[in-house]
């Protein structure tokens, strides 16, 4: 019966001393690398680049979606150059190659489609899959009315990325027929 009491104490002693050990260990943060919360873009910007540049380089995809939700709620001209700022310090910051950098730019705020970027032979890089093409252009469209249009109010840079688009896919089907006939 004393062993089963010395045995029964030194589990309970055991536990008792991982449990202070664990009091004495720094706690893990609860919004540790969580997206800025609020709708104000320039404070939501400089959290940002204070959370990106410290441990949660990992979450930039995140960080940015929330910062274009943010834009939304404080739409202004000026915003295309707070995100191009905030692009070129990343691109710095080792987070997200210069190519990158440029094609989230221009996805949502130039009307040139990146979709379209390839090695200018259209019969070879645009033709290959026109209908997905089409589909990416699409996609991409949306981004620039987010960028261009609900972020910097920019309407007439939207009206251009949309006829362009339209262009596209009208010239796209008879490029195609040309590169057929070859």
């Amino acid at each position: 019966m004393n062993a089963y009491r010395y045995r029964l104490s030194a589990g309970a002693l055991l536990l008792a001393a991982a449990g202070l050990a664990g009091c004495n260990s720094t706690p893990i943060q609860a919004n540790a690398c969580i997206p800025p919360e609020g709708y104000q873009l320039d404070a939501a910007l400089a959290q940002a680049r204070n959370d990106l540049g410290a441990e949660c380089s990992f979450r930039f995809d995140a960080y940015l979606q929330r910062l274009l939700e943010i834009a939304q709620e404080d739409p202004s001209p000026n915003n295309k150059e707070k995100f191009s700022q905030f692009l070129v310090w990343a691109q710095r910051q080792g987070l997200i190659s210069r190519l990158q950098a440029q094609n989230l730019y221009n996805r949502y705020f130039n009307v040139k489609f990146v979709s379209l970027s390839g090695d200018y032979n259209n019969c070879d890089s645009s033709c290959r899959d026109p209908a997905g093409l089409m589909v990416q252009m699409e996609g991409e469209l949306l981004d620039k009315e987010l960028g261009l249009l609900k972020i910097s109010r920019d309407q007439a840079g939207y009206q251009r990325a949309d006829r362009l688009y339209q262009e596209v896919e009208l010239v796209l089907e008879a490029t195609c027929r040309a590169c057929e006939g070859r």
